[in-house]
């Protein structure tokens, strides 16, 4: 049994279609697996991929950020070179702890469920997921940016950070 694994189905925009070129956040029926312990929710999965990315450097502590699968992410604010993005939503969501030890990740539950995983095992299962929605984005038509250039900025620095946090070795 791995002892960490994420995924999505049932992927689609705010409006329940499978393709809107207005919509910038995608959702998904979302599982996770830390141990024995089962996570599900109907997350903002773009955001979600986005956060999983940041861990693969960055310690993740409950309850001081979004949600690692929130419900929503209503707007992003993007940093002042458009490299890193912070975003914002409700604080609905289900959340865990993810720390760096060594060569491992170590993911404590809302439950208190804490589990360690090599640190490579750990990457792959993310960058499968991000993989995942990237190619998702990339099936749908292009995405309409929008005229606020705060909006469009926060956009673009999403996805900035994404690819630099995707190809980190």
């Amino acid at each position: 049994m791995r002892k960490f694994s994420i995924d999505a189905t049932d992927l689609h925009w705010i409006d329940k279609s499978a393709d809107n070129a207005d919509d910038l956040c995608l959702h998904g029926h979302t599982v996770v697996h830390i141990g024995d312990e089962r996570l599900e929710f109907d997350a903002t999965v773009s955001a979600t991929a986005l956060y999983l990315l940041k861990t693969l450097t960055e310690e993740h502590i409950i309850d001081t950020d979004i949600a690692m699968l929130p419900c929503c992410g209503h707007f992003y604010i993007p940093d002042e070179a458009l490299e890193n993005v912070a975003i914002i939503g409700c604080g609905n969501g289900i959340d865990w702890t993810v720390k760096h030890s060594e060569n491992n990740v170590v993911l404590i539950t809302e439950n208190g469920t804490k589990v360690t995983v090599s640190s490579e095992e750990y990457k792959k299962e993310v960058y499968k997921f991000a993989d995942k929605i990237e190619n998702y984005y990339k099936s749908c038509s292009p995405k309409k940016m929008s005229g606020d250039e705060f909006d469009r900025n926060g956009y673009i620095a999403f996805w900035n950070e994404w690819h630099r946090r995707r190809e980190e070795k």
